[in-house]
């Protein structure tokens, strides 16, 4: 990531933005890599549970709110935002399952 100043050294709203920016940009490219690796899993998952896998997102989702109070966020904010970005990537992940599984289907009966 190019950020070019410290916040505290940022000397008017302008820099401040521009380095948000940087830091946002930064952020949307580490979640297009983190989708990239949500796809590549798909070929190893063998039911739709195991693309819902929900133990996994229980353990995932306690993490994040652990690193989140490391950082001073609200664990509550956090968690919520990963539960939409996780659902989101659930849903693509499941549709290319299904796509890649002969008679693929969301039915675990």
């Amino acid at each position: 990531m190019n950020t070019t100043r410290a916040p505290h050294a940022c000397r008017n709203m302008l820099e401040i933005r521009h380095e948000i920016d940087l830091i946002d940009q930064h952020i949307i490219q580490l979640l297009g890599e983190r989708f990239r690796y949500v796809k590549a899993a798909t070929p190893f998952k063998h039911s739709p549970d195991a693309v819902r896998d929900q133990a996994r997102l229980d353990s995932m989702l306690q993490s994040r709110r652990e690193w989140a109070s490391a950082q001073q966020l609200s664990p509550d904010v956090i968690e919520q935002l990963y539960r939409d970005l996780v659902t989101y990537f659930i849903n693509e992940e499941m549709t290319a399952w299904q796509n890649a599984t002969p008679g693929g289907t969301t039915d675990t009966a």
